[in-house]
């Protein structure tokens, strides 16, 4: 049964895309990069005991971070339904929400709340919706890292048009929700000679 989405982008992942998306996906290096970039971003960061990541797919970021802090409680959130059973089959996740990123709703809070890869993926319209989300669970920290351009593009994804949007989500973030201020950011290379990653920029927010 397909469940009535509020957005198109959110049928196209939670689908046969999504699922293709992951075997696509799944490797030991990117772990390893996942790794180095987030022990960067917990470095700067103090008594993180609890995350949860929003569309963490098969977790290979709450695997990293599990690395990173063994004693962390993990939680992720995710469309697709069989991400989720990846995520379950790891057993590293304490709770696995299948839901999307406009229909979660949850009164807990965590010291940290990811999001990678994802803001990219929603409909620009609902970019408040979500920036709200992440402001209201979050206890100390954001973690954005997407897709940056400093105006709003929408670029075709593998074919599929309105499916991939480029803007500058953390600046648009402390606009809305001013108690966030920028503590780090970065870069990640697809050329890096040791670790590359996406051409993806990072940005640690702090809660006030």
């Amino acid at each position: 049964m397909i469940k009535n989405y509020k957005t198109e982008q959110e049928l196209f992942w939670s689908q046969e895309f999504g699922n293709k998306y992951i075997d696509r996906n799944k490797s030991d290096n990117s772990i390893a990069s996942k790794c180095v970039l987030l022990s960067k971003i917990i470095d700067r960061t103090k008594n993180v005991n609890s995350i949860i990541e929003y569309g963490a797919n098969i977790g290979l970021n709450l695997q990293a971070l599990k690395f990173i802090l063994p004693q962390c409680k993990i939680s992720a959130l995710e469309i697709n339904s069989k991400a989720v059973k990846e995520l379950e089959r790891w057993g590293g996740v304490d709770e696995v929400f299948q839901d999307s990123i406009l229909e979660f709703q949850t009164n807990k809070k965590w010291d940290m709340v990811l999001v990678s890869g994802v803001l990219i993926h929603i409909n620009p319209d609902w970019l408040p919706e979500v920036y709200n989300l992440l402001a209201q669970t979050s206890e100390k920290y954001v973690v954005i890292a997407e897709y940056y351009n400093p105006t709003p593009v929408t670029i075709s994804y593998r074919g599929n048009e309105d499916r991939l949007f480029k803007r500058d989500f953390a600046g648009e973030m402390m606009d809305l929700h001013p108690e966030f201020n920028l503590l780090d950011y970065g870069f990640t290379y697809h050329r890096d000679p040791n670790f590359p990653r996406d051409d993806v920029t990072w940005f640690l927010l702090e809660k006030s």
